[in-house]
């Protein structure tokens, strides 16, 4: 069963992989950041665009009641989008997972999450965790996809522990 610190340890997981893409976001060249490698199909500003609005969606609008309205089409097609707006995004998706979380009872984690995914209902919390293993899987993605097309093979050292202690 969920307690009190699985909220807050799936909220710490997941601002620490949003800090993380934020990051990447600096390492990369302005004229980096919508580049796609051979053999791969997203940007970087894609794959922020992605996991910025499936948080937003899953967590702040399903969850958290929020009035956001989810274009995961745009997310993969948009190109262009400036640096100072994907930023914008992540901060987004970042308070709403905050805000979100601190609300969730642990009722509430192991009630249904209220929408059918991919023809599958999940306990919350489990969903909740799934979403965190999602936004690490997109990190690593965007880690490579910067290095790919920059040749900087510098880390935006996203598996920290430190943000996980505080």
């Amino acid at each position: 069963m969920a307690t009190a610190s699985t909220l807050g340890w799936i909220g710490k997981l997941m601002t620490r992989e949003l800090d993380a893409f934020e990051r990447e976001l600096a390492l990369c060249p302005d004229a980096a950041v919508w580049r796609v490698a051979p053999g791969v199909t997203n940007s970087l500003g894609n794959l922020v665009l992605h996991v910025c609005g499936n948080l937003q969606h899953f967590v702040g609008h399903l969850l958290g009641g929020t009035s956001y309205v989810r274009d995961r089409d745009a997310e993969f097609t948009r190109t262009g989008v400036p640096r100072a707006q994907l930023v914008e995004e992540i901060s987004r998706a970042a308070t709403v997972v905050d805000q979100t979380l601190k609300r969730l009872t642990e009722e509430q984690m192991a009630r249904p999450f209220p929408e059918a995914v991919g023809g599958v209902t999940l306990p919350t919390g489990l969903f909740l965790t799934h979403l965190a293993a999602h936004l690490a899987f997109h990190l690593g993605q965007a880690g490579y996809v910067r290095r790919l097309i920059t040749g900087d093979s510098r880390s935006a050292g996203p598996l920290a522990l430190k943000p996980l202690a505080d």
